[in-house]
């Protein structure tokens, strides 16, 4: 006996996945970054390092962390590497040992000027204008915002375009003149 295939659940298809988009994105920038950044010996990790120190050179480990979103677990290998290389210096604080401070070398202030054109060039390739660049930046930061949130904000239009839990099936999936699940004629 073979089964029928049941429908898709709409809000379950691959493409309706707004992290499946992010997901992608992701994967595209840090493969350009990877080409971008080749050039200066470094990785996309330690670009974020070095833009942080280039704004604020002696920052402390907490301070990076807290920029980059990153656990000391991940920031002090990467801190490490990027010491041994030769881009930055850590140092203990004379009033705290537990607080250390991260110094950039002359290498590592050398690669500011080398990296100029690292955003532009990531911008062009992106084929984004001004406004559709700033407008991105915006949403995403809100979209971290949001998820970060305690108590996130809810937009009803959203539960109408991808479902809800407790309507599944969105509206822009039904069948123009087809019965609703309120509409049982």
């Amino acid at each position: 006996m073979t089964t029928q295939p049941t429908p898709t659940d709409p809000g379950l298809l691959l493409d309706a996945q707004l992290c499946f988009r992010l997901y992608r994105s992701e994967r595209a920038v840090l493969a350009t970054y990877r080409e971008l950044l080749a050039d200066l010996g470094v990785t996309y990790p330690q670009y974020l390092v070095l833009l942080v120190l280039w704004e604020t050179d002696g920052a402390t480990v907490s301070h990076l962390g807290s920029r980059l979103a990153l656990e000391s677990g991940t920031l002090s290998p990467l801190l490490r590497r990027m010491e041994t290389a030769g881009l930055v210096l850590r140092e203990r604080s004379g009033d705290d040992e537990r607080v250390v401070h991260v110094r950039l070398t002359d290498a590592g202030r050398a690669l500011q000027t080398r990296a100029h054109g690292v955003p532009h060039d990531l911008a062009r390739r992106g084929g984004l204008d001004t406004a559709e660049t700033l407008e991105l930046a915006r949403l995403l930061d809100r979209l971290c915002s949001n998820l970060g949130a305690p108590e996130p904000t809810v937009d009803t239009a959203i539960d109408e375009a991808f479902g809800s839990p407790q309507n599944p099936h969105p509206a822009s999936a039904r069948t123009p003149g087809a019965p609703t699940d309120g509409d049982r004629s």
